[in-house]
């Protein structure tokens, strides 16, 4: 197993509100996220470091620890504990007032791959048949989708594309939907954030990471892509070969 990640301010915005973080690939249970903070001047950068500092201080210990962990509920411990911290941080730092972040991770079993998602960060199974959007974006216009009231391609452009429906930070209870991936070696996990998948399609993110060139520099192709397209977002990805 590998993992990469890379994160860049974009060609538009002032500040990276964007974080991540990855394990090393050697450790027993290695694991990745990516954050993507909300809320403008209202210090998202600072919820989404908040988040990927706190998730990462639960997970290390609790899997690296004795015995067979419960996977699904460390995560849900994990990211409950980052909820409190940033609504804590929001109420009492006027400067943080409103700030949230949305939040895709992933842990690596021995059979398994486990993920959770708040928010429309996404996680992607990437194989050379084809590629597969793994989580489901919390989101106005993915809610419009499934009720059928625009495609796909029309939420791609939709004025209300980058509202969400949940994050961390927005409300006391975080609610969080789990997946669970069956662990095939030499198949790719990619997690990233909508300032990636916004401007890049499922099929050019397939194409970059199976036939644009070493996996170890896949990372910095949907980057450039990215970049290529005017990158009006900040832009986040963290690649897992498992």
């Amino acid at each position: 197993m590998r993992v990469w990640g890379i994160t860049d301010v974009g060609a538009v915005r002032a500040q990276n509100q964007d974080a991540y973080y990855h394990t090393a690939f050697d450790r027993p249970y290695p694991f990745a996220l990516v954050c993507d903070g909300m809320g403008g001047a209202k210090a998202g950068n600072v919820a989404s470091v908040m988040a990927v500092e706190s998730v990462k201080d639960t997970l290390l210990p609790a899997l690296e620890g004795h015995g067979a962990p419960d996977v699904e509920a460390l995560l849900y411990q994990a990211v409950e504990r980052a909820n409190e911290l940033i609504c804590y941080r929001s109420e009492m730092d006027p400067d943080c007032e409103g700030m949230g972040t949305t939040l895709v991770g992933a842990v690596v079993e021995p059979e398994v791959v486990r993920l959770i998602n708040v928010g429309d960060s996404r996680a992607y199974l990437v194989t050379p048949e084809g590629i597969r959007q793994i989580t489901r974006d919390h989101s106005v216009v993915e809610d419009m989708v499934e009720r059928g009231e625009i495609t796909h391609e029309q939420a791609r452009s939709h004025p209300q594309k980058n509202l969400i429906t949940r994050a961390l930070g927005a409300e006391t209870a975080v609610q969080a939907d789990f997946y669970t991936v069956p662990r095939v070696e030499g198949e790719m996990i990619l997690l990233c954030s909508d300032g990636l998948s916004n401007v890049v399609t499922d099929q050019e993110l397939l194409f970059e990471l199976i036939h644009g060139g070493p996996p170890e520099e896949g990372c910095r192709r949907l980057l450039n892509l990215a970049l290529s397209r005017g990158a009006p977002d900040n832009v986040t990805a963290v690649l897992i070969q498992l």
